[in-house]
């Protein structure tokens, strides 16, 4: 069977505890993935000076796949979020997050089945500031025609790929005429190629509304980066929190796959965490090899292991935070159990 060599951060916190979690799943489901640990975060910093060394950048760049945990960057030490370096330095463009409701796990509305796409390299995180007087600091929000027409271009590819019917952008341009008024120019000029896909526009505060009212009625979100970090994570809320929701990041010819939840010093330790948000992670990771090598191993792999990690939830075999009274042990044990159903 072959082989795919995949670029694995750990992270901090919990992050080694639910990794260990994933990698025991995959073993037993026999995916065909050989890790190569590196790391990034605080536990970078044992074995060099900074939160992301170039070894791990190197091996990110060489596998072209990676799986990763959650990593803190220490406050007020002049360390660069490492999230937004890696997304830099490997021009991970486009995050995508698929928020779906599961059985198992109750919440106020049943059958979300969305999609965002969040544009990930510019805009208001592009982390340029400058104190224009004693009185007052400012931003850049910065936002370029390439960029917009980039991501807008990759949601609509994948919108049609994946079968998707419709494609909304949630945008400020009342008001950003320009930096906005440009990202909705680009969406709209890019539409045009996918007749397919239904085409919307909402103004972000009134979408949120809407959103929370009735998620079903949007298909898949796109969002400038600011945007797309809040309602991302306000999405997540619908179905049950970042521990149920997986992420992944996207570039050209590199992929990034990433529980998106922290790193919760406060259980580290205990073995009481979640591992379920980077299973899914994992499963995107299996099904992104599946299609990018045409190997019907990792397909099928990670087919099952959805199938064992659902069936599991919706018989209430689920960890604390869900409102189940398994530990994380006890979790993958049930996961396992399931595999070979």
């Amino acid at each position: 069977m072959q082989s795919h060599a995949v670029a694995l951060i750990p992270g901090d916190g919990i992050g080694p505890e639910v990794t260990v979690a994933v990698q025991q799943i995959f073993e037993t489901a026999e995916a065909p993935i050989a890790w190569e640990v590196h790391q990034a975060g605080i536990a970078a910093l044992e074995t060099s000076d900074t939160v992301l060394p170039q070894t791990t950048i190197d091996a990110i760049k060489h596998h072209g796949v990676a799986l990763k945990g959650p990593c803190t960057t220490p406050v007020g030490k002049g360390f660069s979020s490492v999230n937004v370096q890696l997304r830099k330095k490997l021009n991970l463009y486009a995050a995508v997050r698929p928020v779906r409701s599961l059985e198992g796990v109750p919440t106020r509305f049943d059958n979300v089945d969305l999609v965002i796409v969040r544009e990930n390299t510019e805009g208001l995180y592009s982390g340029i500031e400058n104190r224009v007087t004693d009185d007052a600091v400012m931003t850049m929000k910065v936002t370029t025609e390439s960029a917009c027409l980039r991501i807008a271009r990759w949601a609509f590819e994948f919108a049609s790929r994946t079968k998707r019917k419709s494609l909304t952008v949630f945008h400020k341009a009342n008001i950003m005429k320009m930096t906005d008024g440009l990202f909705l120019d680009c969406s709209r000029r890019v539409h045009e190629d996918f007749g397919n896909i239904e085409y919307k526009e909402a103004i972000i505060d009134a979408g949120c509304m809407k959103l929370v009212q009735d998620p079903l009625q949007y298909d898949v979100l796109l969002l400038q980066n600011l945007y797309g970090d809040v309602v991302s994570d306000l999405a997540a809320g619908l179905v049950g929190g970042l521990g149920v929701v997986p992420g992944s990041n996207f570039g050209d010819n590199l992929a990034m796959f990433e529980a998106v939840h922290g790193t919760a010093p406060d259980i580290a330790g205990k073995g009481v965490a979640n591992p379920l948000a980077l299973l899914m992670s994992g499963v995107m990771l299996l099904e992104h090899l599946a299609k990018l090598r045409n190997d019907d191993t990792c397909a099928a792999t990670a087919d099952r292991i959805t199938k064992a990690y659902k069936r599991s939830l919706a018989e209430g075999e689920k960890t604390r935070d869900l409102g189940g009274k398994l530990d994380t042990k006890g979790f993958v044990a049930a996961v396992i159990e399931r595999l070979s159903d």
